[in-house]
């Protein structure tokens, strides 16, 4: 049974930063492209962050670009999103996802499995 189990999320004041992970079972992270989603109260879910299966390469939205860094330790099964400076603007709900997909993907529905998320709040 394959789980995806985040964590890492809590309460931060601006400019603050956090440490997402995103630990595996079930399957091995190595052999999956992950993704970092984000979904807002009363908005669609986003890409946030996303990194191929080989790990050659990332992708980031514009609004994370220079403040996120997405990672992987093989070692560990587990996935991390690295957030500095932070801003009211990141609060969200932030979900991980893997897909079998060599390539990174950026839509939703291309990924298989999902984490049941955590919550990232930044206060002003």
């Amino acid at each position: 049974q394959v789980q995806l189990v985040e964590s890492g999320g809590g309460l931060v004041q601006a400019g603050g930063s956090l440490r997402l992970s995103c630990a595996a079972s079930g399957l091995t992270v190595s052999t999956y492209a992950m993704g970092w989603f984000r979904q807002a109260p009363g908005k669609e879910r986003e890409i946030v962050a996303a990194i191929s299966k080989f790990g050659f390469t990332t992708y980031y939205q514009d609004s994370v670009k220079g403040r996120f860094t997405i990672s992987r330790d093989d070692a560990k099964n587990t996935g991390y999103l690295q957030m500095r400076s932070l801003t009211p603007e990141d609060t969200a709900v932030y979900y991980c996802a893997t897909t079998m997909r060599i390539a990174l993907r950026t839509r939703s529905i291309d990924y298989d499995y999902w984490g049941q998320g955590t919550q990232v709040t930044v206060s002003s």
